[in-house]
């Protein structure tokens, strides 16, 4: 039986305490803190930004006592250079053309191929990874699981305001990346072996030089064994990001225990999840998404509620209720984005929405 180990990744943005701007930290956090953390705290392309990553975790407990210290620490190691952490998908005003870039031989070849999109693409994610050794049996959970993409989403939304404006989207972060190749939804694969010929054909063609530049919103990972879920906003809580990971590992866990009980969840295409993505990124969790089975529309948090029915069996046996339940309080309390909205309604002041994302940030670590 698959273990269904966790892996989760966030990304950081690095604010000055005093301008609540971006602030370059010369990669000075890294340093100070891989002394402790090793390889488990990296540099981004983005000099404002940190990436944290946790062991390979057996469950979801694990995990979150393995982030909440990555949050901890970081943040207490911003502290010492008289900076601060922030984790929301972007920052509510700085400007990207005034960050800079880490010098390193990758990041200049991803600026000089990809221009603009690069530089601006300063965007905050988490990455979950799910532990599944059957490269087969991955791409058809990889097939089936994008049609519950969007309503994970929407419980992440954390990126309303871009540049100094609200966007009017609850994830901002997600449109900035659409100008990216090999983003989005994946088209759905018949084995393995088809995906190999795809990402082998990109590669003789020099569209890329290796599988990492596929950037989906979920993909089987091309050097570990693990399903990756890329389509989350980085949320503001530990909380709200552990419980997401719980989500994303209870569905592959249910998928996976169907397929062996020779069923299987419907296959729908990439433009009918697309609809459902646009929706997820505009209104979050007070819009509607599709049904595609009834073929009508339904309020998001109805159909999260169904999606917590749907993997109910497969969540005792992963010992993730305490954290699955978690969805409810995000469903109740609005996600991330909804409640930067609230803190700007109320002061009508950006900076004191950065302000409640670094207090967040480190808030139950």
């Amino acid at each position: 039986m698959e273990k269904f180990t966790l892996g989760v990744e966030e990304e950081y943005m690095v604010v000055d305490p005093t301008t609540r701007e971006l602030k370059s930290h010369d990669q000075k956090i890294v340093e100070i803190a891989s002394k402790v953390l090793g390889d488990h705290v990296k540099a981004e392309m983005h000099q404002a930004v940190v990436e944290v990553g946790t062991g390979i975790c057996q469950n979801v407990e694990e995990a979150h006592q393995d982030i909440s210290r990555l949050r901890k620490f970081v943040g207490e190691v911003a502290g010492t250079l008289n900076l601060k952490i922030g984790a929301a998908g972007t920052h509510p005003f700085s400007h990207w053309s005034t960050q800079l870039i880490t010098p390193n031989p990758r990041y200049d070849e991803i600026v000089n191929e990809m221009q603009e999109a690069a530089r601006s693409n300063l965007i905050f994610g988490l990455h979950v990874h799910v532990g599944i050794a059957d490269k087969n049996m991955a791409i058809h959970i990889m097939n089936t699981v994008r049609y519950f993409l969007p309503h994970v989403f929407a419980l992440s939304t954390n990126s309303p305001f871009w540049e100094g404006r609200n966007t009017g989207f609850k994830s901002f972060r997600t449109k900035v990346f659409d100008k990216f190749p090999r983003t989005g939804i994946p088209d759905s694969y018949t084995s393995w072996d088809d995906f190999k010929n795809y990402i082998n054909l990109l590669i003789q063609t020099r569209c890329i030089d290796n599988a990492k530049k596929i950037w989906w919103d979920v993909r089987v990972h091309p050097f570990f064994d693990t399903i990756e879920f890329r389509i989350c906003d980085v949320p503001l809580l530990v909380n709200e990001t552990i419980a997401i990971a719980a989500v994303f590992q209870a569905l592959v866990a249910k998928l996976y225990k169907l397929r062996l009980q020779n069923m299987s969840f419907m296959n729908y295409s990439r433009a009918l999840i697309n609809e459902n993505k646009w929706r997820a990124s505009r209104y979050g969790l007070d819009g509607k998404l599709i049904d595609f089975g009834k073929q009508e529309e339904v309020d998001a948090r109805a159909l999260i509620h169904e999606l917590l029915d749907f993997v109910d069996d497969v969540v005792d046996e992963l010992g993730s209720r305490h954290a699955i339940n978690y969805v409810n309080q995000i469903l109740e309390q609005g996600s991330g984005a909804d409640r930067q909205l609230a803190v700007y309604a109320n002061t009508k002041n950006l900076q004191s929405v950065v302000d409640y994302i670094t207090e967040q940030t480190i808030q139950g670590t």
